[in-house]
């Protein structure tokens, strides 16, 4: 398949819109079912060390934030920060920063060592993840992505998918994630991760899974 981006649904929708709140349901069941914050939960268990600062961009409603800090955090021993266009979660923890910003337009990335994206790159053209890649690189010894894998084999699950009651916006913004999802290094490569710099592993899985693990060298 040829890679496509294309606008997302719910990008135009008031973050209080029904149709909305349903989206963030079904994204919910997507990563349950994709299993990627079990994942995110076992990398950083393997990979944190003390001192680590972490960020997570295109953080939503902090469904991830909060799995991560029962699961991977609740050492304390690392402070997980928040970035996105919606508002700050009202649970999102007092000490714990949000930036309500374009994530292209962030200047603070150096503060980070760890930067999290899940279901987020796929929404960028090559040029926009070549600086998104270039900004990361200024502070960023690990950056884990998972993201969605670019076969047809899932638009035909997603079809599947329908069954479950996710509603249009889902069905939409799905099909449009997995037309602007990746294959192989892709990734990487558009991110212009340096082989002399940094070392990655990409993995694509059944279920329509694309994951990235990026460590510094």
């Amino acid at each position: 398949m040829i890679r496509i981006v294309k606008p997302e649904i719910l990008d135009s929708l008031p973050e209080d819109h029904p149709d909305a709140m349903h989206n963030r349901r079904d994204i919910r069941m997507f990563n349950r079912i994709m299993g990627n914050f079990r994942w995110f939960s076992r990398q950083l268990r393997k990979h944190l060390i003390p001192g680590d600062t972490i960020l997570e961009i295109g953080a939503g409603a902090g469904d991830l934030g909060r799995h991560l800090r029962h699961t991977a955090l609740d050492n304390g021993v690392s402070r997980l920060d928040g970035l996105d266009f919606c508002s700050r979660p009202p649970d999102w923890p007092e000490n714990s920063a949000w930036h309500q910003c374009d994530l292209r337009s962030f200047a603070d990335y150096g503060r980070y060592s760890v930067i999290l994206a899940n279901l987020i790159l796929h929404q960028f053209e090559e040029e926009d993840l070549r600086a998104i890649g270039q900004v990361f690189s200024n502070g960023a010894r690990l950056i884990l992505a998972c993201e969605t894998a670019r076969r047809r084999l899932h638009i035909h699950q997603l079809r599947g998918a329908s069954l479950l009651g996710i509603n249009y916006v889902s069905r939409h913004d799905a099909r449009v994630s997995i037309e602007g999802g990746f294959r192989g290094d892709e990734l990487p490569r558009f991110l212009r991760l340096d082989t002399e710099y940094w070392e990655f592993d990409c993995e694509e899985r059944f279920l329509g899974q694309y994951r990235m693990t990026a460590k510094r060298r």
